[in-house]
């Protein structure tokens, strides 16, 4: 996550009015290029366009994580309204001034300057690309996590840690751009625990037995995440129910074992799924990534794969196959989260 973000921005159009695009570079705090694109608006002002791109590459910075940003814009008239110098005396740049402002006040620091514009050459080129094309480009970049952000996972496991080894392979292998900040075991001694210390992660173990009630049981889980500063909650073999508080809405994910919504709810986990779906005759199985509400496998629905069921599967053999879905879905739905098209926040 890049704390302090660099925002170059630029918009114009041709013939104002006339078809016209708006464009963004984002530098972190190395000076590192993390990310740029360029918006075909159609016919549109050159002030709209050049507050277009102030907006969309507020917004890239706030998802890219930033507490802090310096905005550059080749627009003077731009620059002193949102500083307060001009009055904003057009009606059609109020309501889109007014949402500048509104993203900027959501970060702790920030201010924006005017550069000439062979400084501002990178966002420039966008513009004109984007025009050019008529529809919208992206900025070529080395880094492969340009348009995700880094994100701390807590993964809750029950069992044998397959899917928590196959998160960290992903991982390791530079596919996510995350890392484990916590693992929590709702057993002491199933092999789960044994491979997230030998990889060097830092495991809790809470048992709901060792508390009265699932309100005491939820709130330890909760405290442990928040202490690990996680940023999404991943359900790796969970079999416990446990409230999920609301500061973690639709920042919790499950992985079940079948297309929901078929073969879900209370007692459908493991082996019990795929024998169900072997005594229903289905032709068709695979696995679904969720969104978690306090409720069994009832959250928004991120990602489906597919596999066939065989006339000579049993339960061992489908749930091989369905596993190698899994091992996909999964980190799937978490880049998807990670590069902001999904929903976060939403209450549980």
């Amino acid at each position: 996550m890049a704390e302090h973000i660099t925002v170059y921005t630029d918009g114009g159009s041709r013939g104002n009015p006339g078809p016209g695009a708006a464009g963004f570079v984002l530098l972190d705090s190395c000076k590192k290029q993390i990310g740029g694109k360029g918006f075909f608006l159609g016919e549109t002002t050159n002030n709209v366009a050049e507050y277009r791109a102030v907006v969309e590459g507020l917004k890239a910075a706030a998802q890219a994580g930033a507490k802090a940003v310096c905005l550059f814009s080749d627009s003077e008239l731009i620059v002193k309204q949102i500083n307060g110098q001009y009055r904003v005396k057009s009606d059609s740049l109020r309501p889109i001034h007014s949402e500048a402002m509104e993203i900027l006040n959501s970060f702790s620091s920030w201010k924006v300057e005017y550069i000439r514009r062979e400084q501002n050459t990178k966002a420039d080129a966008l513009v004109n690309l984007a025009m050019d094309r008529r529809g919208d480009v992206e900025a070529k970049t080395s880094d492969p996590f340009a348009n995700q952000r880094h994100l701390r996972l807590g993964v809750l496991l029950s069992g044998g840690g397959r899917t928590m080894m196959n998160i960290l392979e992903q991982i390791q292998a530079g596919k996510l751009n995350a890392e484990i900040s916590v693992v929590i075991s709702s057993r002491s001694t199933v092999a789960g625990v044994e491979r997230a210390r030998a990889a060097g992660l830092d495991v809790k173990i809470i048992r709901k037995k060792d508390h009265p009630d699932v309100k005491e049981f939820s709130e330890k889980i909760k405290d442990e995440l928040v202490a690990a500063k996680v940023d999404l909650v991943v359900q790796a073999g969970w079999l416990c129910l446990w409230r999920i508080p609301e500061i973690y809405g639709n920042m919790v994910m499950n992985i079940h074992p079948a297309l929901l919504p078929s073969f879900g709810g209370k007692g459908m986990w493991g082996h019990h799924v795929h024998e169900a779906v072997l005594q229903a005759g289905c032709k068709v199985s695979g696995c679904t990534v969720h969104f978690c509400t306090n409720e069994y496998d009832k959250g928004q629905i991120l990602v489906q794969r597919c596999c066939e069921v065989k006339d000579d599967d049993d339960a061992d053999v489908l749930a091989a196959r369905v596993f190698e879905q899994e091992c996909i879905a999964y980190p799937e739905a978490i880049k998807l989260f990670a590069e902001g098209k999904l929903p976060i926040g939403t209450k549980s």
